[in-house]
């Protein structure tokens, strides 16, 4: 007998590296479906039941994970995966959740795979969210970031950051007043550390501040085309799988 496992995860390279190392498990699982948003798994959840567990990312392209359980009843288990988010790992554990942190670990992803299958598959039908739902407040956003300039070390405040992106293998932070610098968080770990009112991610490479918008324009190949302040030295383009989310975002939703 194999477990039938759900994904959710919005970066498509994230979600087929977690199917390859499912399929290196000990324990039999199959996975029958791969989920990229909050919308499209609460239609699931309210139509499909018959599945074992769920593998579900923090940061969705259109949410928080979290915001599928206000819609839905999902009494199974859950591993979740997130990039950075300390406090909400606490919660986790504090309520006998499991979570991996990206980038994913063989031999963590299997621990976490023993201890579902230790602790639920004999009573699966009966695992109940809403305490999980319940104890998470709200999460610590990062309130600063330590950069370089020149030979001195500087301490922006996040509300002053206009966008990150990634460049070269680099993460650049581009401050209100023009000034760009290097940090050591990746595009997916700003995902968890940056409030996601404020912030959110275009595309592949890109985070933005809601402040930094001035103007939003429609772009070819269904696609949107921003106007930033300070405006960067590259096109800023919304990517066309997130301009529904984006929009979204824009109206407080």
């Amino acid at each position: 007998m194999s477990y039938k496992v759900i994904i959710i995860e919005d970066e498509p390279p994230a979600s087929k590296r977690l199917l390859n190392m499912l399929k290196k498990c000990t324990v039999p699982l199959e996975v029958i479906e791969i989920l990229d948003s909050v919308e499209d798994s609460i239609s699931y959840f309210k139509n499909f039941t018959k599945f074992d567990l769920i593998f579900m990312d923090v940061q969705l392209g259109d949410g928080l994970s979290f915001d599928i359980f206000k819609k839905v009843d999902v009494q199974k288990p859950i591993i979740f995966t997130t990039a950075y988010d300390e406090y909400t790992l606490k919660a986790f554990k504090v309520n006998s959740i499991d979570y991996l942190l990206k980038p994913i670990d063989q031999d963590d992803l299997e621990y976490a795979i023993g201890r579902f299958s230790q602790q639920y598959s004999n009573d699966i039908a009966s695992f109940d969210m809403t305490h999980i739902v319940e104890s998470i407040k709200k999460p610590n956003y990062k309130q600063r970031f330590l950069v370089k300039k020149g030979k001195q070390l500087v301490v922006i405040p996040s509300e002053e950051v206009a966008f990150f992106y990634s460049e070269d293998g680099y993460t650049i932070l581009g401050h209100q007043s023009g000034s760009k610098h290097i940090i050591d968080l990746t595009i997916d770990q700003l995902l968890d550390a940056m409030n996601p009112r404020n912030y959110h991610r275009i595309n592949r490479k890109m985070l933005v501040s809601l402040s930094s918008i001035s103007s939003i324009h429609e772009y070819f190949n269904s696609r949107l085309k921003l106007d930033l302040i300070p405006r960067p030295i590259f096109d800023v383009i919304v990517s066309r799988d997130r301009v529904k989310g984006f929009k979204k975002w824009l109206n407080g939703e």
